[in-house]
């Protein structure tokens, strides 16, 4: 499909697609329809940004370990400025069915609820796991994650 849109030179290159449903996800999502034509017409139904800001949030929340991924993530969400906050609804509901013995996360508290688990991480070891998720290595790209930044990027200090 790639040789035929002409975004690949390859003919005969190997696609892996990996699918993951959810078979019992939280309540809460906000969903939303948008119709994309870039190279094909699709009709592409998902999460709305408030909400895919509380998935993100509850898998940093949530997760036994560091995906270094999930924190550029978190970063590059909190940097677009015009990003809702998190559709705390779903987060709530999200944490409630995984076990989360934290507070009930509401607007005054998610930032410190999320900064008390991000001041905690080894940030050499999650900037060096970040890299090879980067399209382009740049200094920029690579400062996102780090505790400064995100301490910036969630309090505005």
């Amino acid at each position: 499909m790639l040789y035929e849109l002409g975004l690949s030179p390859h003919a005969r290159p190997t696609l892996a697609v990996r699918v993951e449903l959810d078979t019992n996800p939280p309540e809460g999502a906000a969903l939303k329809t948008n119709v994309i034509r870039r190279y094909v017409t699709l009709n592409l139904h998902h999460y709305d940004r408030a909400s895919l800001l509380a998935g993100k949030l509850h898998t940093v929340l949530c997760r036994r370990w560091a995906k270094c991924r999930d924190l550029y993530d978190l970063a590059w969400y909190l940097a677009e400025r015009t990003w809702p906050g998190p559709n705390l609804a779903l987060l709530n509901a999200a944490l409630a069915q995984t076990g989360w013995t934290g507070s009930k996360m509401t607007e005054a508290n998610w930032r410190g609820e999320a900064w008390k688990l991000l001041q905690a991480l080894e940030w050499d070891e999650a900037r060096e796991g970040v890299r090879p998720f980067l399209e382009r290595e740049r200094e920029r790209d690579l400062a996102l994650v780090s505790a400064d930044a995100l301490r910036h990027l969630l309090f505005g200090r």
